[in-house]
């Protein structure tokens, strides 16, 4: 028995669970090894990501569950929960080993855990195609900044380029530090070196935008100020559909300069 450690990827994860069918190994936690707390007494194993081995188990994996749960491991994976490496991976065990479908079993607290978490990830996916505002640069390429509180961007990449086909554009998660760019292809995660926005904000540099951009965000803030009536405002309604944190983001929520 040991701590199984993976370089934090579901590739990887999905690597691990390979191995403890290969080795028979039983794991006393399951963490990438970024997070690990070095211990001398603690038996650790690292568990290389092979994308032959990911690849097998989740084919395997997807033949097992239910179409409404095929997305379910990377759904609550990407959620990055204290623990859900060993809740995820005591879901697919069972998965697995069980002759009988399991993912309705409620009985079962990590069953109905990971339902929970893969609801609050489901909506804020939906959250980040609802509030995701562009900001048009004088290269043509438009910028969304986004800071989700899962990892979700895998989720919403479809979206995008079916809706912005014709477009260049790149979405950034600042939380993450990492973005999925479309060049008018395809798409790609990238990282960038160089940061020409706020990090706080996500607000792109001024003379980096394109001319008429800060005219479309003025007009954007006035027409949210026009269609607003303040005898009807519910603050507390507004903010579970609108969380606070996307508000920074949201140009319709800045005050007219």
């Amino acid at each position: 028995m040991a701590f199984l450690l993976y370089d934090g990827t579901f590739e990887g994860f999905l690597t691990v669970v390979f191995e403890c069918y290969a080795q028979k190994l039983a794991p006393v936690d399951l963490c990438k090894e970024t997070a690990f707390q070095k211990n001398l007494f603690i038996k650790k194993l690292s568990i290389h990501t092979d994308e032959q081995k990911a690849g097998r188990v989740w084919r395997s994996l997807q033949a097992k569950l239910h179409r409404q749960n095929k997305n379910l491991p990377l759904l609550v994976f990407l959620s990055e929960s204290t623990g859900i490496e060993m809740k995820l991976y005591r879901f697919i065990r069972r998965v697995f080993d069980s002759g009988r479908s399991i993912e309705t079993d409620f009985g079962d607290q990590d069953v109905l855990e990971l339902k929970k978490i893969e609801r609050q990830v489901l909506r804020e996916t939906m959250r980040i195609l609802q509030f995701v505002r562009f900001q048009q640069s004088r290269d043509g390429l438009f910028f969304a900044p986004v800071e989700p509180e899962f990892d979700v961007l895998p989720f919403t990449i479809n979206h995008f380029r079916e809706r912005f086909a014709d477009q260049l554009w790149l979405i950034y998660d600042i939380k993450r530090d990492y973005g999925i760019f479309y060049d008018l292809k395809e798409t790609r995660e990238v990282v960038l070196s160089e940061k020409t926005f706020s990090q706080t904000d996500g607000k792109v540099s001024a003379n980096l935008l394109e001319e008429t951009e800060e005219t479309y965000q003025t007009l954007w803030k006035a027409y949210f100020d026009h269609i607003n009536i303040p005898e009807r405002e519910n603050e507390k309604l507004q903010l579970q559909h609108m969380p606070r944190r996307y508000w920074k983001f949201l140009p319709e929520k800045s005050p007219i300069k």
